[in-house]
């Protein structure tokens, strides 16, 4: 039997995002420190999935408007979900890149649940939980806005389309003041 939930959250002991590092989809690691100060969307993501085209769609829409600004998105595929990730990292990569033109990264296949959790995913659902106080991950497309030092600004929801995100990344960004 695997960690309690809070067994689990408080195994996390990192106070930023950038002191992970992770696979990318040839299993090559990277250090999340090369995002330090830039605002990050980190969404699990899954190509088989009836919210994937909307999503990867506005994803990709919103990295072109807001890439040269400091804005990246870490799309980590996520089989965890009734099987909507089921081939490898390279393959989602391909078809994500082939398909919508994305440019984002998209990195090694993680598990957004369970005792098998990405660390990176522990750290964000620990950071901001979701409805009704859970840290679990219901479905994908999942999004995690985060500050350029690392910090979770907020969680949306798998129904969240992304531009309807687009205040709060502007926001994050500088580019709109904050209290507007």
């Amino acid at each position: 039997m695997g960690a309690s939930q809070s067994q689990q959250q408080s195994q996390v002991t990192q106070r930023s995002l950038h002191e992970f590092t992770v696979k990318d989809a040839r299993n090559r690691e990277m250090n999340l420190k090369v995002f330090k100060g830039k605002v990050l969307l980190i969404v699990n993501v899954a190509s088989k999935c009836a919210l994937g085209n909307a999503n990867y769609t506005q994803l990709t829409q919103l990295h072109s408007r807001y890439k040269d600004r400091g804005f990246e998105i870490l799309a980590f595929p996520c089989n965890q979900f009734l099987k909507k990730e089921p081939g490898t990292s390279q393959e989602a990569e391909s078809f994500v890149c082939e398909r919508y033109k994305a440019t984002f990264p998209i990195l090694g296949k993680v598990r957004v649940n369970g005792p098998e959790t990405e660390p990176v995913f522990r750290f964000l659902k620990t950071q901001k939980a979701g409805s009704m106080g859970s840290t679990r991950i219901k479905w994908n497309f999942t999004k995690f806005l985060v500050d350029e030092d690392g910090h979770v600004i907020k969680r949306y929801s798998p129904t969240t389309p992304p531009l309807a995100l687009e205040m709060d990344i502007q926001k994050a960004l500088g580019l709109v003041p904050k209290g507007f």
